[in-house]
């Protein structure tokens, strides 16, 4: 650390605690949880993780990609203390898989069942937040818009949200990017900036129409105790119940996905020489969600959108990432009432675009434009996540894929082609008993009086069962007039 490295990464540092002000805020709220459980949950990310931390430019806190993942453990599991104690074994869990260097094997997960997740984690979150949006409070629920029969709504609440919305639009645009002014600034600050200006002017202006808009509530800390007093503890008692092993295994196998694909992203914006180890980062991460679940916090992945926003505001070393650790900290201790000011509909803004940037109908339409191979592992992992979960729907993506990679392969193998009264057949791969029905398919299409040659140059292995079709084939060709050439068996 330099003089020079100080000047780009106090900036970088100030804006990555800019973008990850409102993510963490709102990431608490759609959870069910208090916004300080966000705020403390990017303070350990920030600090811990990064202390521990192979990448110098990897940003880690709360992710909007497990809050479905949160909400689900804790009506699973019936407390949040419970959900503590899962994340215990989750960090656990990811710092063993480091230790035995299982992070290489994030290279055998498809990229359609991974797309896949993400684009369910955003539908998720957008079912989830759609009626903060329209004005409910801490019940993230449609049930909770319904008020004795009757559908009732805020309309401060979808002024704010909307103009969150269009907002985050235009700060996607192009006009925007290119200005100097405007591109520096991120735009779920701008969002959320607005969020509290239409509650401040609306308490002087409009009180009755603001009394309706639900904000966050942070506690004010005016002593030692106070803070402790906020911190949740684990239920210990809870490890008698199996659930809490599957949430564990879930958030550990979900957490590291999120943190490694993070960390293959960043590879692409900012190289590193060499590059960070996958399995120093798993354990780096384990022991982020190991303090978290001690003191409290949500779970903790690398997140690539404040990692990108890192390198984009000209990071050079960690001290940036641990700079907005420390801004977050001193926000959450010493500047609660001005955060109180932020509406619940401005951070369901944030989250409801973050959903839309996870499943935009761009990537539904990519997957489709490569075909069936691509497209139905892809929606069988969406499906299956909305419907059995996370960990199920993984499984049931990667077995449809693995499915469709067998029988391409397997259709593949062989190929016959035609030259007039010539045919050749070609073994692609080596042959096993399961490509008899196609081996007998193919051979069934030669007619009688032509000439088959067998291109095996390829195959090193015949499974006997294969060899056995072709001997029974080559016995009878003679009575058939066909002539054989270069007949493997």
């Amino acid at each position: 650390m330099n003089l020079s490295t100080l000047r780009k990464d106090i900036p970088a540092g100030l804006v990555v605690f800019l973008v990850a002000l409102p993510l963490c805020l709102g990431i608490a709220q759609a959870s069910g949880l208090p916004p300080f459980v966000g705020l403390l949950t990017g303070v350990i990310g920030g600090l811990v993780v990064t202390t521990f931390s192979p990448s110098k430019f990897a940003v880690s806190g709360p992710a909007a990609g497990l809050v479905t993942i949160v909400t689900g453990a804790i009506e699973t599991l019936g407390s949040f203390s419970a959900l503590l104690l899962a994340l215990i074994i989750a960090g656990v869990l990811q710092f063993l898989l480091g230790a035995v260097r299982a992070g290489r094997f994030i290279t055998l997960v498809p990229g359609t069942v991974i797309k896949g997740m993400l684009a369910a984690i955003g539908i998720l979150l957008i079912i989830q937040q759609i009626p903060v949006a329209f004005g409910a409070g801490e019940e993230n629920e449609v049930d909770g818009l319904a008020i004795a029969g009757a559908f009732s709504i805020s309309i401060s609440a979808i002024v704010v949200s909307g103009a969150g919305l269009l907002i985050l639009w235009a700060w996607g645009t192009r006009a925007v990017k290119k200005s100097r002014v405007l591109g520096w600034i991120p735009g779920p600050l701008v969002a959320v900036l607005f969020g509290c200006m239409a509650t401040v002017l609306g308490d002087r202006l409009f009180p009755e129409l603001v009394s309706h808009l639900p904000r966050i509530s942070l506690p004010a800390f005016d002593s030692l105790q106070a803070l402790t007093g906020e911190l949740q503890t684990p239920n210990w008692a809870a490890w008698q119940n199996p659930a809490v092993y599957m949430v564990a295994v879930t958030l550990a196998i979900v957490a590291s996905l999120e943190t490694l694909l993070s960390q293959e992203a960043l590879k692409k914006l900012r190289p590193q020489n060499p590059p960070p180890s996958p399995d120093k980062e798993m354990r780096a991460q384990g022991i982020g969600n190991l303090v978290s679940g001690f003191l409290g916090g949500l779970p903790i992945t690398a997140v690539i959108v404040r990692s990108s926003v890192n390198v984009s505001a000209g990071a050079q070393s960690k001290i940036s990432i641990l700079i907005h650790g420390v801004l977050l900290l001193v926000c959450g201790l010493y500047f609660s009432n001005l955060l109180n000011a932020i509406p619940l509909a401005s951070l369901a803004a944030v989250l409801l675009y973050t959903g839309y940037k996870l499943a935009t109908p761009r990537l539904f339409v990519e997957h489709a434009r490569h075909g069936a191979q691509q497209l139905v592992p892809f929606l069988a992992t969406i499906g299956g996540i909305l419907v059995f979960g996370m960990l199920a729907g993984i499984g049931i993506g990667l077995v449809t894929q693995v499915l469709f990679s067998i029988y391409k392969s397997h259709h593949n193998a062989l190929m016959l082609t035609r030259y007039d009264d010539h045919y050749v057949l070609r073994f692609q791969q080596n042959l096993t008993f399961m490509h008899n029905p196609r081996l007998k398919g193919l051979l069934a299409e030669i007619p009688e009086n032509s000439v088959v040659i067998v291109d095996h140059d390829n195959a090193e292995y015949l499974d006997p069962d294969v060899k056995a079709v072709l001997k029974d084939f080559g016995e009878g060709a003679s009575q058939r007039g066909i002539v054989l050439n270069q007949w493997p068996v």
